[in-house]
């Protein structure tokens, strides 16, 4: 019973173990279903499941027969031209970060927006090129195709392309293959339903991985900007090799190429700056990329800049469609391993981003959808020979800050790629390179800025900062396919790592109620004598049993096999005295008539060491021995002031077998040393487990698990009480007694008065 007294409560209930509460309170049989049952319900077939998978499998029949036309149209409209302009000027850069021709950008940044108005659950994301993933798909490409020279990659689909170098046209391939590749696992893992994998992606190791990869970014613009000739490297500390050609020929530097991509960059980054801080203010972002071409493009053929100043620029713009290409099975053996990766980057940050929208305006979204999605997007993609897609995160704001309510602006800004592949892409023929290469750097300020993280992360969890930091120097340098898979590997090992040594503590009482804490915390703590409460806050299993079990030793101050191998010999002494009739027992304690005893400790502990663990046995001598009293011939045992040990085990998710057993070594050792060993906050499954693997016996049985820390607490003081006889006859009879915790520090009975020894 429960009595509220203003900010106060009295709870009055028995003292509950595990056994009397289930003896008191019945659990109801719940049915678990059997694979094979959950195998049946998968397969049965309704009318109404096959809608649900209809509806599932295409969010559009939800969402648009529910379409606003009069209050959503018009923003849509203003969200998908702005949207698209943006997705035409990213394209054209990003496509530089794939080391292919810009105009194939325009592919990827139209086709994955088809497939995802049909197929996508986010109305807010705009996908298309996302530079790191660019990024990612361009060093697949360089580590396949090597810059010297026209090998053989070559399939004979990409035989007929319009005046394209050969070098160019294995790129494309490569890059058309890998993104195929990536689709279909992002497809297989959709249709598997194991949309779950981006959990192992935490925020600190994305964010730790697109600033790697905006490093990336920007050490391989250098060459456009500067109009160098780099090698491309794709091994590991190619970062580095890059940087050294770059700066081993800085003099060749194209000064015209430099003062226009710095002169872009400076202005665009201004522009930026302006809208994220009058972004409340502006009724649109100031489409600054947009405005930047249009001049640059105008100036470099109003000024002839290819001729004047031996510029590179875009180049030929091929308007339409090329004919769909079948994927190289050869190149997917050879980027089984980076394709994964871009697929699971891809996802996870399409995800995060689709994520916050989700919350932010109230809707659902489904990450095996969301998987499905982008794989058909991407195989799509790449059968048109464009680069893998995910989303920006800049194309995506302002989707969203332009007043893109669904999909449908995203449509729009399709069309507005379409027609510029169709009818206007020759009049961004004299733009500069340098000019998309100021444009996609410019897209990088955000993943740049996260470098202020590790700062945040270190006062936060210094955990979160190492993975932040571990994975940042990793993608740089050792790329970012090897970069991702250490980050994920050091980022699980810092969980194991926190598990296996886990913050143990001891707990005492605070404020005399029923609230226990963590000794070292506060100064009003009371602990009963003999009574020690110890916390572990983990899983425990086979990596971290032998440090709880150190750590235990540490809180209680001894060893209990050391003790019961003491107490062991000991006896083995006292056994061999009385045989031999030296040995007197009087009401003050042990009379010995020898001075001295022949067998060492050494000779017992190596003859005899697996007797020394048994439990203690003292049936066959005609006295008991108090083991903390002093002991003939000077004997010395260790004394022990702790008779009662609770282990709050309510953080303890699981017991694995090898931890089962040394666990049973422990509550083994302390029994036989005469300290009672109690575990409590334990879940039912727990003891169900333990119960399965045959636990429990003679010595160690299930009557030591309690509900609380108070039960056991109060359970160990009312079993002090009887030992000790401090009760009277009619108070004999009330041993089953509901006791009241106040909060005002003490313990009271309702129909008994209980004992100082009871009291806190």
């Amino acid at each position: 019973m429960i009595e509220p007294i203003g900010n106060q409560y009295i709870v009055s209930r028995p003292v509950y173990s595990k056994n009397t509460f289930g003896g008191e309170h019945k659990k109801k049989h719940r049915h678990h279903k059997t694979f094979l049952e959950h195998l049946k319900d998968s397969c049965r077939c309704s009318s109404q499941k096959a809608k649900r998978i209809a509806l599932s499998l295409f969010p559009i029949a939800s969402w648009l027969p529910a379409y606003r036309i009069k209050e959503w149209l018009l923003s849509d409209i203003v969200s998908g031209i702005s949207t698209g302009l943006v997705a035409v000027l990213q394209g054209l850069a990003f496509a530089l970060l794939v080391t292919i021709p810009p105009s194939y950008g325009l592919y990827a940044a139209f086709f994955p927006v088809i497939v995802y108005f049909f197929l996508g659950t986010s109305r807010h994301i705009s996908v298309g090129p996302f530079p790191v993933l660019s990024m990612m798909v361009g060093a697949v490409v360089v580590k396949v195709v090597p810059d010297t020279g026209g090998e053989a990659l070559m399939s004979a689909n990409n035989s007929e392309s319009n005046g394209i170098a050969p070098d160019d046209q294995q790129k494309v391939m490569v890059a058309a293959t890998v993104t195929i590749l990536s689709g279909i696992i992002q497809l297989l893992m959709g249709v598997l339903q194991v949309g779950f994998v981006v959990i192992y992606l935490s925020d600190s190791l994305i964010s730790g991985f697109t600033t790697a990869a905006a490093v990336h970014v920007l050490v391989s613009q250098l060459k456009f900007m500067l109009q160098l000739t780099v090698p491309a490297h794709s091994d590991p500390f190619s970062i580095f090799k890059v940087l050294q050609s770059i700066f081993s020929q800085i003099e060749k530097t194209n000064i015209a190429d430099l003062v226009t991509s710095l002169i872009i960059l400076l202005i665009v980054f201004v522009v930026k700056e302006i809208n994220q801080r009058y972004k409340a203010k502006l009724p649109v972002p100031i489409p600054i990329e947009l405005i930047m071409t249009v001049i640059a493009t105008g100036v470099s053929y109003g000024f002839d800049f290819k001729t004047r100043f031996n510029v590179t620029v875009v180049g030929d713009m091929p308007s339409g469609f090329q004919a769909p290409i079948t994927p190289d099975v050869g190149i997917f053996q050879q980027t089984i391993g980076d394709s994964f990766a871009i697929a699971i980057v891809g996802f996870a940050v399409a995800f995060s981003v689709a994520s916050v929208y989700s919350l932010k305006y109230d809707y659902p979204i489904d990450g095996n959808q969301e998987l499905i999605a982008l794989g058909l997007s991407n195989i799509l993609t790449g059968s048109f020979r464009g680069f893998a897609s995910s989303t920006a995160l800049s194309r995506s704001g302002v989707q969203e800050s332009t007043g893109g309510k669904t999909q449908i602006a995203g449509l729009l800004s399709a069309i507005i790629v379409l027609i510029v592949i169709l009818a206007i892409g020759f009049l961004l023929e004299p733009l500069q390179k340098s000019v998309l290469a100021a444009l996609a750097l410019g897209n990088l300020k955000g993943m740049l800025m996260q470098f202020a993280e590790i700062g945040r992360l270190w006062k936060k969890d210094k955990y979160d900062c190492c993975v932040w930091i571990v994975t940042f120097i990793s993608a740089v340098v050792l790329g970012l396919g090897l970069g991702l898979a250490a980050s994920v590997a050091f980022q699980l090992l810092t969980i194991v790592f926190r598990t296996q040594f886990p913050k143990c503590s001891s707990l005492a009482n605070v404020g005399r109620s029923n609230i226990y804490k963590n000794k070292k915390d506060y100064n009003d703590m009371y602990e009963p004598e003999g009574v020690r409460i110890f916390r572990c806050p983990s899983p425990i299993y086979f990596a971290n049993i032998n440090f709880f079990k150190q750590k235990l030793i540490d809180a209680i101050g001894f060893n209990p096999l050391r003790i019961l191998r003491k107490r062991n010999k000991a006896l083995k002494k006292i056994r061999k005295l009385q045989k031999k009739g030296l040995l007197q027992v009087t009401p003050k304690g042990f009379i010995c008539t020898v001075d001295d005893v022949k067998d060492s400790d050494e000779e017992l502990d190596n003859n005899q060491i697996e007797e020394l663990d048994q439990p203690i046995n003292t049936a066959d001598l005609p006295f008991q021995i108090d083991w903390n009293s002093a002991l003939p011939l000077n004997i010395a045992v260790p004394t022990v002031s702790l008779h009662s040990l609770i282990l709050d085990f309510s953080a303890v998710s699981f017991l694995d077998i090898s931890s089962m057993r040394g666990l049973k070594t422990i509550l083994q050792e302390f029994i036989r040393i005469q300290v009672d060993v109690y575990i409590v906050g334990s879940d039912d499954d727990f003891i169900e487990k333990l119960t399965r693997c045959e636990f429990f016996d003679d010595e160690v049985n299930d009557s030591i698990f309690f509900l609380t820390i108070h039960d056991a607490v109060l359970h160990i003081l009312m079993k002090k009480d009887d030992s000790t006889s401090k009760f009277s006859p009619s108070q004999e009879k009330e041993k089953n007694c509901n006791f009241t915790v106040n909060t005002n520090g003490s313990l009271r009975n309702r129909e008994c008065r209980v004992p100082v020894e009871t009291q806190f």
